[in-house]
C-alpha cells in the first residue's frame, strides 16, 4: 500500500508538491499530481523532514513513574519528533550488554517513533560486547568522573574504535566535578539557600573547564565529540574554534536559549536542571542559533514530588518534547530565527552527527519520516494536554505561534491535529 502526501510546501522550494511513499521510503517528489492507495492533504502547510531529538531521558527501565517508552514516545510524536536518542542513566544504567539488550526490547515493544540508544561507558571488554548491539554512541557524564578516570575512558574509546565497528562518536555532559563539588559545599554553608543558588553551585566556569578538557581528550584520542546541552557562550566559542580542525558538534536546549538564571526566582526548583540556567551575559541565547546548530531537548521528566524537595534534593530535569517546536516557530514568527534553518537544527544536523544516513532530508530514497508544520497556529501551552507523564513545565501558559500538526513515521501517521 502506497501513500501520497499532497499540497506540501517545502522550505527550500517554491510552489506546492506531492510526495509519494512506498514501503516506508520516499519514491517520488513532484509538482504534478501523483496517485496512491492513500492520500493525505496537508493543506498547504510546511512538510519537513521528520524531527530528530538526539537527547531524551525516557526513564525506562527502573524509573517509569517519571516516564516510560510508551508515554515518552507519544510525547515525542505529539511534539513533532519521528526519531529520538535515549540516554543511558536509567536503572540499571545502560552500560552493560545485558542492560542495553533489555532496554532495546523495552523500546521495541513500546515506542511509537524511531529510536536509538546511547550506551554508558564501562571497561573496554564490556564496551566491546555492547558494540554487538550497535549503540548509536557512548555518553560520558563528565561531572561524575575524576580527571584520571576520564583519561582512561577516552583512551578505552579510542581502543574500541580500533577493535570494533565503533565510529568514534562520544557525547559528553560537560561540567567539571571538582568545581561543582567545591562550589556546592561552599554554598551549602549559607544560613538559607534559595533556588537560584543552584546556578552558582554549578557555575559557568565548571562547564567551560569541562568543555576545554573534552575537546583536548577527544583530539588526543582521535574521537568525534558531541557536546550535549551547551549553555555557556564561552564554551560555545571554544567548540566553534575547535570544530575548524576536528570533529566537534554541539546541541542547545530550549530552556538554555530562552531563559537565564533569574527564572529560578519565578519557577523555583521546577526549573532546576544540569547544567543550570546561566546568568545573563554568560549564557547562550536564541541569537546563537545558526545553521550548524543541533537542538536537543534534554527531555528529563520527574514527578512533582521529585521536583519539590528543596534546592539540593529536588531532581534536575525539564520535560521539553512538546514545547520546543512551537517555541522555535514562535521565534521564527518574531523574526529572530530564519525558517530555512528549522529543518537543519531539528533534523538534518542531528542525522549527520549520529550518522542516520536515511534521515534528515526530504529526498527520494530517504525514510518517509515527516513533520507537518502549521506556521500560523496560535495558542497557549497547557501541560494537562501533554502526553508526557510530567505535570510541570516552565513554558506552561506561554503563548506560541506555530505548531507541529502531523507526525509521520516510516509512512504511518502517529499524530494528527490537522
Amino acid at each position: 500500500m502506497d501513500l501520497v502526501i499532497k499540497n506540501c510546501r517545502l522550505v527550500d522550494k517554491l510552489g506546492e508538491y506531492y510526495i509519494k511513499v512506498e514501503e516506508g521510503k520516499i519514491t517520488d517528489i513532484s509538482k504534478t499530481p501523483l496517485k496512491g492507495d492513500e492520500t493525505i492533504d496537508i493543506k498547504d502547510n510546511f512538510l519537513m523532514p521528520g524531527f530528530i531529538d538526539p537527547h531524551i531521558h525516557f526513564r525506562d527501565p527502573g524509573l517509569t513513574q517519571k516516564e516510560d517508552f510508551k508515554t515518552g514516545s507519544l510525547s515525542a510524536a505529539n511534539g513533532g519528533f519521528t526519531t529520538v536518542i535515549d540516554m543511558p542513566n536509567t536503572l540499571p544504567k545502560t552500560n552493560t550488554y545485558k542492560a542495553l539488550k533489555e532496554k532495546m526490547k523495552i523500546a521495541e515493544s513500546k515506542s511509537v517513533v524511531n529510536f536509538e540508544l546511547q550506551a554508558g561507558t564501562n571497561t573496554l571488554e564490556e564496551m566491546q560486547k555492547m558494540m554487538e548491539l550497535n549503540p548509536i554512541s557512548f555518553k560520558i557524564f563528565m561531572d561524575l568522573e575524576s580527571d584520571e578516570t576520564l583519561e582512561t575512558i577516552f583512551k578505552n574509546l579510542s581502543a574500541l574504535k580500533e577493535t570494533t565497528s565503533y565510529n568514534g562518536l562520544v557525547a559528553t555532559h560537560c561540567e567539571k566535578k571538582a568545581i561543582v563539588k567545591e562550589e556546592t559545599s561552599r554554598l551549602k554553608q549559607k544560613e538559607k539557600n534559595e533556588a537560584i543558588d543552584y546556578t552558582y553551585a554549578r557555575p559557568t566556569a565548571s562547564e567551560d573547564e569541562s568543555v576545554k578538557q573534552a575537546i583536548e581528550l577527544a583530539r588526543k584520542n582521535n574521537l568525534k565529540l558531541h557536546i550535549c546541552h551547551l549553555s555557556s557562550i564561552k564554551s560555545l566559542n571554544m567548540a566553534r574554534n575547535a570544530s575548524k580542525n576536528m570533529s566537534v558538534s554541539w546541541e542547545f536546549t530550549p530552556h538554555h536559549l530562552l531563559l537565564e538564571n533569574s527564572a529560578y526566582n519565578i519557577y523555583g526548583t521546577f526549573i532546576k536542571t544540569n547544567p543550570p540556567l546561566r546568568p545573563e551575559g554568560e549564557n547562550v541565547t536564541i541569537n546563537d542559533l545558526d545553521e550548524f546548530s543541533v537542538i536537543g531537548t534534554d527531555h528529563a521528566p520527574h514527578t512533582l514530588e521529585d521536583k519539590s524537595k528543596g534546592v539540593w534534593d529536588s531532581s534536575p530535569g525539564i520535560p521539553n518534547l512538546e514545547t520546543v517546536v512551537p517555541l522555535l516557530l514562535t521565534e521564527v514568527n518574531r523574526g529572530n530565527v530564519d525558517l530555512s534553518i528549522i529543518p537543519k537544527i531539528l533534523s538534518e544536523n542531528a542525522s549527520k552527527v549520529y550518522n542516520l544516513k536515511n534521515k534528515g532530508k526530504i529526498e527520494i530514497g530517504k525514510d518517509a519520516d515527516f513533520t507537518v508544520i502549521d506556521l500560523k497556529q496560535k495558542g497557549k501551552f497547557d501541560i494537562s494536554e501533554f502526553k508526557t507523564k510530567a505535570e510541570y513545565s516552565p513554558f506552561d501558559g506561554w503563548e506560541y505561534t506555530g505548531m507541529p500538526v502531523m507526525t509521520i513515521v516510516n509512512g504511518k501517521t502517529v499524530m494528527n491535529k490537522l
